[in-house]
């Protein structure tokens, strides 16, 4: 019973992890087609915003929220400046949001300089038989599950998530329906933003926040909005539970990087067997 519990707890919280650094990219690149590669750095400023927040005497929850309007402002700014130029230009968005990753990245280095920030974890230890484990990341399992609902109920069951999905379908049925479509690509994308912003606040305690980090998340996410398919959220529930379950496991029972390896390994089969994705041949929705 015990081995099965901590192999639930590793799982767990692979999933999270996954669920967290891809739920954002899930809204801009899953549902607004947009191709970012500074979604990394997006995470690396919601992490660094995090660490000022409680320095300046915030307590982590609430700093986590500063964290993700930071960003989500912040990625209203992008979308206002540099993407709502580039809608449909999948080369230069590239590049635009290459040439952003690297701004972000050399900004904050020159800020801070390449060390690694931290933030103190407010939780203790839970004790399973022999083995301690951290009561921060059971509460990081909670968030993302919460966050993935929360999102899953505002495109769901809101009129502000009616117009959103309406809009990324057809933006010229919604536009002549009287929708302010830039308005709404503003905001899905700041929207998007927010989210990244905010996990990379809740991974802080654990990752630490440093110019590099946004690199050693983005593929990851990738992957997993891509195999997750054309339906952004179910798709990414759907290859985030595969891919934690085969990380936190492999992890477990080997180390850290064959888990990675072995996700990446699953992948590749994945999309060799379903090339549109898990979700590929359901029908359009969330």
């Amino acid at each position: 019973m015990e081995q099965v519990a901590i192999y639930a707890y590793q799982i767990g919280v692979s999933f999270s992890i996954f669920i967290l650094i891809s739920l954002g990219l899930a809204v801009i690149f899953g549902m607004m087609r947009v191709i970012n590669l500074a979604q990394g750095e997006f995470l690396m400023l919601g992490a660094y915003a995090c660490v000022l927040a409680t320095q300046a005497g915030l307590s982590l929850w609430l700093s986590m929220f500063v964290a993700a309007a930071v960003v989500g402002l912040f990625g209203i700014v992008v979308e206002r400046v540099i993407i709502r130029f580039l809608y449909g230009r999948i080369v230069d968005t590239l590049l635009a949001t290459w040439g952003l990753s690297l701004f972000l990245v050399g900004g904050i280095t020159t800020l801070f300089g390449p060390q690694s920030e931290s933030v103190v974890n407010p939780l203790g230890n839970v004790t399973v038989g022999d083995i301690a484990l951290s009561q921060y990341s059971l509460a990081m399992i909670a968030i993302a599950i919460a966050l993935l609902i929360g999102t899953y109920c505002l495109w769901r069951f809101t009129r502000f998530g009616l117009i959103v999905r309406g809009t990324m379908q057809n933006p010229d049925m919604a536009r002549g329906l009287g929708v302010n479509t830039d308005r709404v690509f503003m905001l899905t994308f700041g929207f998007g933003a927010a989210l990244t912003g905010f996990a990379g606040a809740v991974l802080v305690p654990i990752t630490g926040a440093a110019p590099p980090m946004g690199v050693f998340f983005i593929a990851k996410a990738f992957i997993t909005v891509i195999s997750g398919g054309h339906l952004p959220l179910i798709g990414t529930v759907s290859a985030s539970a595969i891919f934690g379950a085969i990380d936190g496991f492999v992890a477990f029972v080997s180390s850290s990087v064959v888990g990675e390896m072995s996700v990446l390994f699953v992948a590749i089969i994945l999309l060799r067997l379903l090339p549109m994705g898990i979700t590929g041949h359901l029908r359009r929705g969330l």
